[in-house]
């Protein structure tokens, strides 16, 4: 039994898709770095009271994962009896950036997604010198999108590796192997043999979203060690890489292999319950729609490792994420690393957040930890999913998260970039620009509208 979907579907939509809201921030990223604030590279020092006590302000937003993390507090509270949690759901994308300007009432810890981390670093702790003892033991993409001039400004909390979920059921009907599929090659042909036998279906899913059409090509970019800007947030676009993820989009679409839909909207959801569209390369969090959305064709669904771009390459990407931030007017940040401390790295803390508990009988699945001790593939945090037919996506997504290469910092503009290279996409799903327009076109764009004006 998997809980009201009604709390769980805010969790996937502002969480794993970096929360769209996040677009009303200015296009550069939140400008406040040239505000009063201390220099950035303030490394926050963990308490050394042997026994540290005062109250720590934690925003989160509402929804099923604030429960979750509510829920820890006590589990918390038994290591530090004398801290008091003041945990807050609240609006982040809408306050945060105010909140940090003013200096008024700012929180000792904020939940963020991972693209907003950099635009903030002036106004956060630099926290090296508190995730030292970890950093080795936490996946590098994710250290490397927290990571912004020399400093780390969040404490890394989930790690969304890419997966293709494929309808099994369906697939099996028409005869298509899919353990065949190993290169993006094989994909389209494994598309092409299931669409000879049904010839109205559209077997990848291609998404229409302009935002999260540009998160999904990262996660593509990704599994090729590559993305958006490198470790100097310089463009790097024009590159064979990317020029080979446009060309396999644009072949789906010119071929009529790919079904146009956004994120599990209404047209998305009908194409994948009718077997139109059995492909879907995603993070993780796509496992959410088996589990509470396709009633019809749920248990039919499994996931494996994305195909590699080639043969031999990582079969994975990362596709958002978040993490924990701690600003540095907050009163007691060097507490509130004790609470992140404990629920990310030390075993009681994050076997909470991720196993078994009120809100998610069967653990939380719609992610993996960042910290690698945690996400062992030996041992699940959660349970196998009966959505994805039993199957134990926890090994899975371990095995395929281990993959995913080294990245760099998400650049401020991140958010921005959207307007032009995710718009540009579907421009050319459109038939109206080609892949090297794209590039040339979008790579312009960005150069001159977000990172000239910085």
């Amino acid at each position: 039994m998997y809980p009201d979907p009604t709390r769980r579907r805010p969790r996937l939509v502002a969480v794993s898709a970096i929360a769209v809201a996040a677009l009303t921030l200015t296009a550069c990223g939140p400008d406040i770095t040239s505000a009063g604030s201390e220099a950035a590279s303030d490394r926050l020092q963990a308490p050394t009271a042997e026994q540290p006590e005062g109250e720590i302000t934690i925003w989160d937003r509402s929804g099923d994962l604030f429960e979750v993390f509510d829920a820890v507090i006590d589990d918390f509270n038994e290591k530090y009896p004398d801290i008091t949690v003041n945990h807050q759901a609240v609006d982040i994308d809408a306050k945060l950036q105010n909140t940090l300007i003013t200096g008024t009432d700012v929180p000792d810890g904020v939940f963020l997604d991972d693209a907003m981390v950099s635009g903030y670093a002036d106004y956060l702790w630099d926290l090296s010198d508190v995730l030292d003892p970890y950093v080795d033991d936490i996946a590098p993409q994710k250290i490397d999108a927290n990571s912004f001039d020399g400093g780390i400004y969040g404490v890394p909390y989930d790690l969304d590796p890419g997966l293709l979920f494929y309808n099994a059921a369906a697939l099996e009907d028409a005869g298509v192997d899919v353990s065949a599929i190993e290169t993006y090659d094989d994909l389209l042909d494994a598309a092409k043999e299931y669409q000879g036998v049904n010839p109205e279906s559209h077997p990848i899913h291609l998404e229409q979203s302009g935002f999260l059409g540009q998160l999904q090509l990262e996660m593509y970019a990704s599994q090729m060690g590559t993305s958006i800007a490198d470790a100097d947030g310089e463009l790097r676009l024009d590159s064979p890489e990317y020029k080979k993820i446009l060309t396999f989009l644009d072949t789906v679409q010119s071929e009529g292999l790919g079904t146009r839909a956004e994120y599990l909207t209404p047209t998305d959801i009908a194409e994948l319950e009718n077997g139109n569209q059995v492909f879907y390369p995603w993070a993780i969090w796509f496992s959410f729609a088996p589990q509470q959305l396709l009633p019809e064709t749920s248990g039919d669904w499994k996931a494996m490792p994305l195909p590699a771009w080639e043969a031999g390459g990582a079969r994975s990407g990362a596709m958002g994420g978040s993490s924990f931030v701690l600003p540095k007017d907050g009163e007691n940040s060097e507490l509130a690393w004790l609470f992140y401390e404990f629920l990310m790295y030390d075993e009681a803390g994050y076997s909470a957040v991720w196993g078994p508990n009120d809100v998610y009988p069967d653990g939380l699945n719609t992610s993996i930890p960042a910290y690698l001790p945690a996400a062992d593939p030996k041992s699940p945090l959660f349970e196998p999913v009966e959505a994805l037919g039993g199957q134990d996506l926890w090994a899975v997504a371990t095995k395929a998260g281990a993959q995913i290469p080294a990245g760099t910092s998400i650049p401020p503009w991140w958010n921005g970039a959207a307007e032009y290279l995710g718009n540009d996409i579907q421009r050319m799903l459109d038939g109206d620009l080609t892949p090297e327009q794209v590039i040339s076109e979008s790579t312009d764009a960005i150069q001159k509208n977000l990172i000239d004006r910085q």
